[in-house]
């Protein structure tokens, strides 16, 4: 069994242990695990995150980045925290007055302070996976979680018709294709239903548990 998730590799180690899940894909399929063993967790394309978070920077917009796998975050100034306040899930951060973005050797998440509506201000908006999880700011991160099931089926001589993707929003886009059996949360974003094969109940009903029931996986 394996589970593929768009977390960070260290928010989803601990669960899937718990569950005994021995193959992980995570951090937007970035990160493979396999038998417990993480294999690769690739940081963001370097170049074009250096110049995302010098854009934003140099536009007003406070800027987090995190650096490794873990719940750090670095800046190089405390306009993020000024604008959006802190955020919401356990997070450390780290100020850096001295450096620029440059001076970091790897960029995992980018998290920028920018409203929906000056959202056209940074003509770099799209040079990145991203995704709005709160109002108040943009989070990006990897959006290749089809490649990561995909390099996952590989690795452990997998089949495409075993695949069963779950989704709730637009970054789960990319999961929904046509070879493999995809399950949309009854509280979906419309796109979604509409390329589902199948639609469960919402998050917050235990929609997975009842589409997992309904099939007879469990």
């Amino acid at each position: 069994m394996c589970i593929a998730t768009g977390r960070a590799y260290y928010k989803t180690r601990q669960f899937a242990k718990k569950m005994g899940i021995r193959h992980i894909v995570s951090n937007g399929g970035a990160a493979i695990t396999i038998n417990n063993q993480l294999l690769e967790n690739k940081p963001l394309p370097y170049q074009k995150a250096v110049a995302l978070c010098e854009e934003a920077q140099n536009k007003g917009f406070g800027v987090l980045i995190s650096t490794d796998d873990s719940i750090d975050v670095c800046m190089i100034d405390d306009r993020f925290i000024h604008q959006v306040g802190y955020r919401k899930e356990p997070t450390r951060y780290f100020l850096y007055q001295n450096k620029e973005y440059k001076d970091f050797k790897d960029i995992y998440k980018i998290y920028i302070a920018i409203p929906k509506e000056k959202e056209n201000q940074l003509s770099l908006l799209k040079s990145l996976g991203y995704i709005r999880f709160m109002p108040d700011y943009l989070t990006y991160q990897h959006d290749e979680k089809e490649k990561g099931i995909q390099r996952m089926i590989e690795l452990v001589g997998g089949k495409q018709e075993d695949v069963v993707v779950f989704g709730d929003d637009y970054n789960d886009l990319v999961m929904f294709k046509d070879e493999w059996f995809s399950i949309a949360m009854g509280n979906a974003c419309q796109e979604l239903k509409d390329k589902a094969d199948f639609i469960t109940k919402k998050n917050v009903d235990d929609g997975i548990l009842y589409a997992c029931q309904y099939f007879g996986w469990i």
